[in-house]
This record gives C-alpha cells, structure tokens and sequence, in this order.
C-alpha cells in the first residue's frame, strides 16, 4: 500500500499539520522536527501527489509563449500547437498566454521576455535567438524564479532549463546524407536558410557541411543565402541562383519561405530533376513531395514540442523531475510514399 501523509506523522510522531508544513516549506518548524519528518518521508518511500496537493490548494499555473511573427507555415503549426494545448490545459489549472514577436530581433524578443516577466508567470517557453542580450534576459527571469524553456532553436550557455526541439545538427547531417546519394556523391549543392543569426538554422548548416566534407567530398557547397523564411525573398533568391546555376546538382532549405521556393523550382526546366530536401511538413511541402519537387522533407512534431514545453514547466513549478526520454523530440522524414494521411 502506498504510504500516505498519516503513516509519515506516525512514524516521525508529529501532528499532521507539522508534515503539511514540512511538505509544503513553510515556516513554524524546528529544524530538529523538520530533518526528523524529512527522513521519515526517505525511509517509508512516500511520494507526494502533487497534482492532488495543488487541486486541493487551488493552484492555478500561469506559463507564457513568445514565438516570432513570421509568416510561415511551420510557425503557424507552432501557434496553433499552443492554442491546442491551451485550451486543453485548463482543466489541469494551467493558464496559458502567447506572445507574437518579430522574427530575427533580439532587441524585440528580450523587450517580449521582459514584459512577460513582469507578469510573474511559472514559466517562459521561447524561440530562441542566439545573441548575448538575450541570454542575459534569460538569467534575469530566472533570479526572478522563472523557467525558462527554448522551443525549435536552443539557447545554450544561457539560464534556461530545458530544450524542447530536434538535435539540429544531427538533421543537418541527415539531409546531407540524403542529398549525397541522391546526386550520387559528387557536384555543386546550394542551400537557403532563414537567418544564420538563428541557433536551429546555423547547427544545420554546420552539421550539413560536416557529413559532406566527411562522407562526400566530391560534393561542393555554394555561399548560403539567407531568406529570412520570407516566401517572396526567397523566390527571388532561389530564381536567381537557379539562372546562375544551370547545372545545380541539388538544394537544401533548411529553414523556411517554402512557399517561395516551390514557386521557383515549377518556374525552371521541367525536363531536369534536381534533388532538393527541405524542412518540416505542411501543406506547401506536402504538395512539393506530391508534385517531385522535394525529394524528402525533414519534419520534427510542433505539438510536441508544445507539450514538452509545457510538463517541462510545470515539473520546475513543481520542484519535480522530468523523464528525458519523453521529452526527446525525434527527427522524421518524409518521401512521397510514407506521408501521413
């Protein structure tokens, strides 16, 4: 039989309302009691219930989302994985708010962070921007006790608690090992990002360049060009590199801006196969696939993500551990044959 609060007061000879006090931290304890009904709990394995504790005592959590304004289609799966959590969430008390943020702007994401920490919520999640104001920002929500969670694109060496995201460097070696053999090891390869300011675009890049300089050497990498995952720009660009690249052996978009991509390619010689492995599967990429304009789309899950974030946050509200492997996000990856309905 699980051992309870009553079985803790019996053993240690306490009054129940001496183990509330203990289990909850709050004052009007002796030390002596409080290390006597702490290793009371160690010896009897009691664990708390704490999900009961706060239902009991009306807790209601409060965690905030800051995710860029971009218009891409992955942002608005984010966006609405967050919404989809919200509204589910409530019936567990958690109070959830999001925040749009200009894409690539760090001076625009710790102005967000601060606005959202003066409204002392339990925790923050964030797309992240690797720049040292925003890692400063970071170290302040958390000498004000909040937790700060990264979402898509990390933050290390920052304050932050936890990482919600794929490992990016292992799919940008992904995606070089699929372009590598699909042009069979030799040739000229181009790539678009969003913003090499991004982590998640920069650890792309560098894990795509590391697994071919490795295992094809014969393969060359253009400058990479930077569409700032906004369509038009990256119509524009991909045109460009195409008229001054007739004899392009493939393209990876590891960011976003697909929608001016495809445009691009369906405007080029229909006659020539070009292998090209982009991000993350929504309507614009799924339609790519269908159509043989995108050979594989690498895909990580934006609810889960979402809901990595949000146990993440509320396991630190609790003073609680999280499970590593729940919160590992995998990478997919989709061809034209195993596309989910």
């Amino acid at each position: 039989m699980r051992p309870t609060v009553h079985d803790i007061a019996e053993k240690a000879g306490v009054s129940l309302a001496t183990v509330d006090r203990v289990l909850n931290n709050r004052p009007g304890v002796k030390a002596k009691t409080r290390a006597l009904v702490e290793d009371t709990i160690a010896q009897i394995g009691y664990v708390r219930d704490v999900a009961a504790a706060n239902l009991a005592r009306k807790r209601l959590y409060h965690f905030e989302f800051l995710i860029p304004d971009s218009d891409n289609s992955f942002l608005d799966q984010l966006r609405g994985a967050v919404r989809e959590v919200a509204a589910l969430s409530r019936v567990e008390r958690i109070e959830i708010g999001m925040r749009e943020v200009a894409a690539f702007d760090p001076a625009a994401l710790v102005a967000a962070m601060r606005e959202a920490i003066a409204g002392e919520p339990d925790g923050i999640a964030m797309v992240a921007i690797d720049d040292d104001a925003v890692r400063a920002v970071v170290a302040e929500a958390k000498q004000a006790g909040v937790a700060v969670v990264t979402v898509v694109s990390d933050l290390p060496g920052s304050a932050r608690v936890h990482y919600a995201g794929i490992d990016n460097l292992a799919a940008g070696r992904t995606a070089a090992s699929l372009i590598g053999r699909f042009i069979g090891g030799t040739g000229t390869v181009g790539v678009i990002a969003g913003s090499l300011n991004a982590r998640d675009h920069r650890e792309r890049l560098a894990g795509f360049e590391e697994a071919l300089k490795r295992d094809f050497p014969g393969v060359s990498v253009l400058p990479v060009i930077e569409g700032r995952d906004n369509p038009k720009r990256v119509e524009r660009e991909a045109t460009a590199l195409l008229d001054a690249q007739p004899a392009l052996s493939g393209l990876y978009s590891l960011g976003a801006g697909n929608r001016g991509l495809v445009k691009a390619l369906r405007g080029r010689n229909p006659a020539r196969h070009m292998p090209v492995i982009a991000h993350e599967l929504t309507a614009t990429t799924r339609a790519a696939l269908s159509e043989g304009l995108f050979d594989a789309v690498l895909n990580q899950d934006a609810g889960h993500e979402v809901r990595s974030a949000v146990r993440v946050m509320k396991a630190q509200a609790d003073g609680l551990h999280t499970v590593d492997a729940q919160e590992r996000i995998r990478i997919d990856i989709f061809l034209k044959d195993n596309m989910p309905q």
